[in-house]
């Protein structure tokens, strides 16, 4: 197997990770109830992975924000994010192989349970 090499490797990791998530009967419903728009949220992700792994400026956002609000509307709880990693770790490790798919399984950990901890906080507090 190959490494992640370029764009279209990670458009291909995506597209793979959301078709599997997608239909996952942990993570899936998060999606449906959340009125999820594919075609809009695949170029975002490209362009976020692609930063991370390249170091290239092509995303710009702030996805913990984003989840913040999502959580308003849709509970997002441990599972999610434990099943959310697992699906990811899966796919990258059966189509790629190599330093940068490392990365991106260490960084989607990272974001994971960073994104789990603020958000259990979050619901905590009485404000944002």
């Amino acid at each position: 197997m190959k490494d992640i090499l370029n764009k279209t490797d990670i458009q291909y990791l995506v597209e793979t990770f959301y078709s599997k998530a997608l239909n996952d009967t942990v993570i899936g419903p998060v999606f449906k109830q959340a009125d999820f728009k594919l075609e809009a949220h695949i170029p975002v992700m490209v362009a976020f992975w692609e930063t991370l792994l390249f170091d290239v400026i092509t995303y710009s956002g702030n996805p913990m924000l984003k989840h913040l609000e999502l959580n308003r509307r849709v509970a997002l709880k441990g599972p999610h994010f434990e099943r959310w990693m697992q699906i990811w770790e899966e796919t990258v490790s059966s189509e790629f192989q190599g330093p940068l798919a490392e990365k991106a399984v260490i960084r989607a950990s990272s974001i994971a349970q960073l994104m789990s901890y603020k958000i259990q906080q979050a619901g905590h507090s009485t404000s944002l």
